[in-house]
């Protein structure tokens, strides 16, 4: 597909939470948490909506790309966890960043922590079968929320908040998608999940097995056994799907799961340590945000030139592995 990025942006809230910080509020030892998780702070969310850092991400992706928000006929949210589960989130930015009505399409799509990805690739499909111009893709997170700060405090102690966002139009001669892929293994299906807030559980009828399952629980081990067992392989495809040998990938945009978990993908996939945008230690994991949060930051420290070949992965719950390979 000959689709380009002509603009990103990205935001946090205000508040910066050390993981010493943590450390003293919870009653551990200092260092517990960031030797625990390799995280030195996240940003919280206090004052801030997802939608305002949606709003914030998406406004300064446009500033890049040079566009008013009017230029945009097409909105679509990636987000893990939306704002609220009717309506989707995308109509509401559509609304905040000033879009008159009509004047676009606006939805969302969700596959957790590989929501960019999916938003991007239905976004680039959109654009090549004629159906619109230009597409703002956005993914906004509050991770910190619903957090197991009792039970599994040092898997809460991964999660960050924030946003980001990224401008697509038809690229006349740079710029391609050259293989998108997405594999799935819900064999572990409950390793990563939050159970309410959809049908499963009925409020009035199962009060108390809605509360138990409002808050996020994941199983580390469950996750690493089918990243380890399955995750080069799907690398591998993705890269003979792309035409790409191993050695032709200039950068690895990956999710930020965390500083371990990319020092792990790191030593199974092979790359090299500097070929990956390695933001986790600062930010946390952002869920469906951390994606395109750290394509920006790579594009501002200007890591992707034209031509550079780009190489994205992902994991997420579900359990799901997520690639695209782009041609800058």
């Amino acid at each position: 597909m000959r689709i380009r990025i002509i603009g990103t942006g990205r935001a946090v809230p205000a508040q910066c939470v050390t993981s010493r910080a943590l450390d003293a509020r919870l009653g551990f030892g200092d260092g517990h948490f960031e030797a625990a998780t390799g995280i030195i702070e996240r940003y919280v969310c206090e004052a801030e909506s997802q939608v305002d850092l949606a709003c914030a991400a998406a406004r300064l992706a446009l500033a890049d790309a040079e566009l008013e928000a009017g230029s945009v006929d097409l909105v679509i949210g990636g987000c893990g966890v939306p704002y609220q589960p009717l309506p989707s989130t995308a109509p509401l930015v559509m609304q905040r960043l000033g879009l008159a009505d009509g004047s676009a399409a606006a939805f969302d799509v969700n596959s957790t922590c590989l929501g960019f990805l999916t938003a991007f690739e239905t976004a680039s499909r959109l654009i090549e079968a004629g159906q619109c111009r230009t597409a703002l893709v956005f993914s906004s997170e509050i991770a910190s929320r619903a957090l197991p700060w009792q039970d599994q405090p040092e898997i809460a102690a991964l999660f960050g908040d924030g946003a980001a966002a990224a401008v697509l139009q038809q690229a006349p001669s740079e710029g391609r998608v050259a293989a998108n892929l997405m594999r799935t293994y819900p064999s572990a299906y409950e390793a990563c999940s939050i159970g309410s807030g959809g049908t499963r559980f009925d409020f009035h009828r199962e009060p108390e097995e809605f509360a138990r399952h409002s808050l996020f629980h994941m199983e580390g081990k469950e996750l690493f056994r089918v990243t380890s067992r399955h995750f080069n392989g799907f690398v591998a495809e993705l890269l003979d799907r792309a035409g790409w040998r191993h050695d032709d990938v200039d950068l690895v945009v990956p999710h930020q799961a965390s500083p371990l978990a990319l020092a792990h993908m790191a030593r199974q996939t092979g790359f090299a340590r500097e070929k990956l945008v390695d933001i986790a230690a600062r930010y946390g994991n952002q869920i469906a945000a951390s994606i395109p949060f750290a394509l920006d930051v790579a594009r501002r420290e200007q890591r992707i030139v034209p031509g550079a070949k780009v190489l994205f992965l992902g994991t997420s719950a579900g359990v799901s592995f997520g690639g695209m390979a782009l041609e800058a």
